[in-house]
């Protein structure tokens, strides 16, 4: 697989499409991170870790609804294998308008757009979500 993040985006985005409560994707320390801040800010209910049938980590995803509706509307990938976005702090963008959120992989870790601005750093801008 050449793009573990993209494949997660692409799994929760098909299970909301046909209107799944969870959802399945192999586990990493990189997906876990990504999904801890897509649980802090409210995006999704949570996940836990566990192993599948031949012993390799999983991670479950409870996807989240709001009146029938998927609370995530949009869910793109920025930076890519082929075609790596670094941006420093003053260049991450503001998701439609401060509505939605820019996940960003920092040497202090990952965490959301707004997080980075307050620890004033800068890194790889993973994905933006809506």
């Amino acid at each position: 697989m050449n793009d573990p993040i993209g494949d997660m985006l692409t799994r929760i985005r098909n299970a909301q499409l046909r209107g799944k409560s969870t959802v399945s994707t192999p586990g990493s320390k990189l997906r876990a991170w990504v999904l801890d801040v897509l649980a802090d800010e409210g995006y999704i209910r949570g996940y836990e870790k566990s192993t599948d049938v031949n012993g390799h980590p999983t991670l479950n995803i409870e996807l989240k609804y709001y009146e029938g509706e998927p609370v995530i509307r949009e869910l793109k990938r920025v930076s890519k294998p082929g075609r790596r976005v670094y941006m420093g702090v003053k260049d991450i963008p503001s998701v439609r308008q401060g509505l939605g959120v820019s996940i960003v992989s920092t040497p202090k870790g990952v965490m959301s757009d707004a997080n980075a601005r307050s620890n004033n750093v800068g890194g790889e801008v993973l994905c933006t979500v809506f």
